[in-house]
């Protein structure tokens, strides 16, 4: 396990950072000396609970992560106790969130001054290159190169539709495969910046639209999924994809001259169609669930410009576009907590 071979813990998310391919080989001889025994905590109320027991040379310590996830509740060396605290806040108990809705997040970001939100450039400027990048390596299941290569133009076309899948999947499969290339995250997740930045930057480069414009746009997408992302919690059984890919659709329904009414159209289309995506946890085929994402937005965005949306007749949308994105936050954060226990069931008992 890299971690345990080369880990530092004063990097916190950036543990890996000092990771090399004669790490990665170690990395995998202490995996298969069978070193490493995991399983799912029982009995236990946080769903982000990690707890890591280590023995060795005589000695035998533990450390117990629990709420956040660089949030050291309790570490203990032989019988000593080098910290016990409690955990604090549960993972959606944050009084520092902004009261948040979908009308906040649009009216600033279409008229918040630009020298303010113009730092949001530096998302596509990091995702897009990673999807360049992406191009020199076979990474996770190449479904980026695979839909830019002649079979998939076949299928697809050589479209807008088709390098927006293509350009974010690339970056997915880098950064999901291995690959030592950094991208900028949205609510502590790569993919869901990705997916949040690189369908709208595409977008607007292939439809020409302005800097102003592309600005606006990627601070609607990325404000829009960390306002979702506020009631989900940290952890969730729904997928991240399906949070990001709402924030992508409203950015892109921007850039095609959607006004606020058509954005709510996009948010409830999205909600219709996306709401139960399973999180399953990160690997490589989480290029998959985004590009069904990014292509269910830009559907989403395409109906939402032709006034047409799901309306609440229909399932769990509401007339009200932030009570329909309540009914998928509770439904993701409380609802699937079952689907959850029995994903988890599923991936630990796996021999």
């Amino acid at each position: 396990m890299v971690c345990a071979l080369i880990g530092k813990s004063e990097y916190q998310l950036e543990v890996l950072k000092d990771v090399c391919p004669e790490a990665i080989e170690k990395g995998k001889q202490y995996i298969d000396e069978g070193r490493i025994d995991i399983q799912l905590k029982q009995d236990c109320c946080d769903k982000l609970y990690v707890e890591a027991l280590c023995e060795g040379n005589g000695h035998r310590s533990s450390a117990v992560i629990q709420g956040s996830h660089t949030h050291f509740v309790s570490v203990t060396r032989d019988d000593e106790v080098l910290l016990d605290e409690q955990a604090g806040k549960s993972d959606r108990d944050d009084s520092s969130d902004i009261a948040l809705n979908l009308r906040l997040v649009y009216d600033f970001a279409m008229q918040a001054p630009l020298d303010e939100i113009s730092f949001i450039l530096e998302t596509r400027d990091y995702n897009l290159k990673a999807a360049q990048e992406s191009l020199k390596g076979n990474y996770g299941h190449c479904l980026g190169k695979t839909m830019d290569r002649p079979l998939s133009h076949g299928i697809f076309g050589n479209t807008i539709f088709s390098r927006i899948l293509s350009k974010t999947a690339l970056a997915t499969d880098a950064r999901m495969g291995g690959a030592l290339i950094p991208v900028m995250s949205n609510s502590g997740s790569g993919n869901q910046g990705i997916c949040a930045t690189n369908p709208v930057a595409v977008y607007a480069m292939e439809n020409e639209n302005t800097e102003e414009e592309l600005i606006r746009a990627l601070t609607l997408s990325h404000l829009t999924a960390i306002y979702i992302k506020q009631s989900l919690g940290k952890l969730s059984a729904l997928c991240g994809c399906v949070v990001a890919s709402i924030g992508s659709s409203c950015g892109i329904t921007y850039l095609m001259g959607g006004d606020f009414g058509r954005i709510c159209y996009a948010v409830k289309n999205m909600i219709a169609n996306l709401t139960g995506m399973i999180c399953d946890g990160a690997k490589p085929s989480c290029a998959l669930k985004i590009a069904s994402g990014v292509s269910t937005a830009l559907l989403s965005a395409v109906l939402a410009m032709e006034g047409r949306h799901v309306t609440s007749a229909e399932g769990i949308i509401d007339d009200d576009v932030d009570r329909s994105i309540r009914n998928l936050t509770v439904i993701g954060a409380d609802a699937m907590c079952t689907t959850d226990q029995m994903v988890l069931d599923i991936m630990t008992g796996k021999k």
